[in-house]
């Protein structure tokens, strides 16, 4: 019994969705690509906390970057324990994010967060 809507190609909307993949994963293989989205994914990160998403787009930069497999090399951490720091369910301590990230070529980073008081001084500090 097909359970799927009238018009519907399964095999097609799968081919897309790999096609998709391919194409995103490759994007990633660029570094500032895979800076950019890293970033998105931090930002977002701040404004919902969906760790998940951030974890995934770990993930997806890893795999561009010639797998966890290497990743786990580069970063001297246990395959199976990155795997599992970078699954859903996972919740890595900062110092595994942080070796991640440089495994993958970047660094953490803290910049103040602008808000619309440090905005108006920085306008009046200008005008002075």
């Amino acid at each position: 019994m097909n359970h799927l809507p009238s018009g519907w190609n399964l095999s097609e909307k799968m081919r897309n969705h790999r096609d998709f993949k391919d194409y995103h994963i490759e994007k990633l293989r660029d570094p500032e690509e895979a800076g950019i989205y890293l970033s998105v994914a931090l930002e977002e990160y701040e404004q919902d906390g969906d760790l998940e998403a951030f974890l995934l787009a770990l993930s997806d930069v890893a795999e561009a970057q010639d797998g966890l497999n290497k990743l786990s090399k580069r970063t001297d951490l246990n395959r199976q324990n990155l795997y599992k720091a970078l699954s859903e369910e996972g919740n890595p301590r900062l110092q595994t994010v942080e070796a991640i990230l440089q495994g993958l070529g970047f660094r953490l980073s803290v910049e103040p967060i602008k808000t619309t008081e440090s905005v108006g001084a920085d306008e009046s500090m200008v005008n002075s």
